[in-house]
C-alpha cells in the first residue's frame, strides 16, 4: 500500500490488542487502526496458532497516522501510557508472548525517535525496559471478529482503564492548547 506523504504506520504491541487499538482509534490525528499479529515464523496464522506461542507472534495494532496532526513521539507517549515496559510476555492478566511489548517500525528515521523515547522512558523505571524494537518483518491482520472488537462488544475484556481511555482522546487537544507541540 502506497502511503500519501502526510500519512505513517506504526504497529504497537501491548498486550491484548483489542484494547490497545480502541485506545488509539480514539486520538485525533489517527487515521485508521487494524488488530493482527506480528514478526512470526509462519505465514497467514490464526488466533489458535498465534495463542499457542510456538509461532513466536505479537499480538499488535497497525496504526496509520496523519503526521500534521500527531507525531510519533505522542503516540509513544500515549503507548507508554498504557503498557508496563518491564514485564517479559505479559500486560495486565494476559501473559504469554503473544501479550508481548513491541514497536515495530518501517521507517529506519522512526528507529532513533523510539530509542531517545526509550532512553528517557528508562528513567522511570527501576528494572530493565523490555519492549521489543525492531523494523517490522510481517504483519497478517486478525480474524474480522477481532477488528474494532469493543465497538462490537462494549462490555468487552479490556486491560486499559477508562480514565486512560478519555485521556488518548483528549490528548491532542490538550497539547495544542498548552502549546507544547
Amino acid at each position: 500500500m502506497k502511503m500519501e506523504n502526510n500519512i505513517k504506520r506504526i504497529y504497537l504491541a501491548g498486550g491484548c490488542f483489542w484494547g490497545v487499538e480502541k485506545y488509539f482509534e480514539e486520538v485525533p490525528g489517527i487515521l485508521s487502526t487494524c488488530v493482527g499479529y506480528a514478526n512470526g515464523i509462519i505465514e497467514s496464522p490464526t488466533y489458535e496458532e498465534v495463542c499457542n506461542g510456538k509461532y513466536e507472534f505479537a499480538e499488535c495494532v497497525r496504526i496509520d497516522y496523519d503526521i500534521n496532526k500527531i507525531k510519533l513521539e505522542d503516540i509513544l507517549y500515549l503507548y507508554f501510557n498504557i503498557i508496563d515496559a518491564s514485564l517479559v510476555n505479559r500486560q495486565g492478566n494476559d501473559v504469554g508472548i503473544q501479550y508481548r511489548t513491541g514497536i515495530y517500525y518501517i521507517d529506519e528515521k522512526d528507529k532513533n525517535i523510539i530509542y531517545r523515547l526509550l532512553e528517557k522512558l528508562q528513567y522511570e523505571y527501576d528494572s530493565p525496559i523490555v519492549i521489543e524494537v525492531k523494523k517490522i518483518d510481517n504483519f497478517y491482520k486478525a480474524e474480522e471478529y477481532h477488528q474494532k472488537y469493543l465497538d462490537k462488544n462494549p462490555n468487552g475484556y479490556c486491560h486499559i482503564s477508562k480514565s486512560k481511555m478519555k485521556y488518548a482522546k483528549e490528548y491532542v487537544d490538550k497539547k495544542i492548547k498548552n502549546k507544547k507541540y
